[in-house]
């Protein structure tokens, strides 16, 4: 399959990226998960981009297609909040106690 990596470059939405690399994608998964399966794509494009600087751009966009497709299939079986992918699930509330340090001696 022959992809256009300038045209990679101008996609913006979860669903384009999807039709471009021609993957199935359950519409109310994409809805739900959006952000986070565009975050985990992201960081597997970063991955990819960092580990194999010597492939070429049709390899390239191989890689991205199957990044993405992971990036869809863990959100099919996990939820973001169980993924913590974003900073904002990662930081505890500074005025909240939670009932785990809570101990009775």
């Amino acid at each position: 399959m022959k992809w256009d990596i300038n045209r990679f470059n101008q996609l913006v939405d979860t669903e384009e990226y999807f039709e471009f690399f021609q993957l199935p994608y359950d519409p109310q998964v994409v809805h739900v998960n959006r952000l986070h399966i565009l975050k985990l794509f992201s960081q597997n494009i970063h991955e990819i981009d960092a580990n194999n600087p010597e492939v070429n751009q049709a390899e390239k966009l191989d890689f991205y297609c199957t990044a993405l497709k992971e990036a869809y299939e863990v959100f099919l079986s996990s939820t973001s909040l169980e993924q913590k992918l974003f900073k904002v699930f990662k930081q505890k509330p500074n005025n909240i106690v939670m009932l785990t340090e809570i101990s009775t001696n």
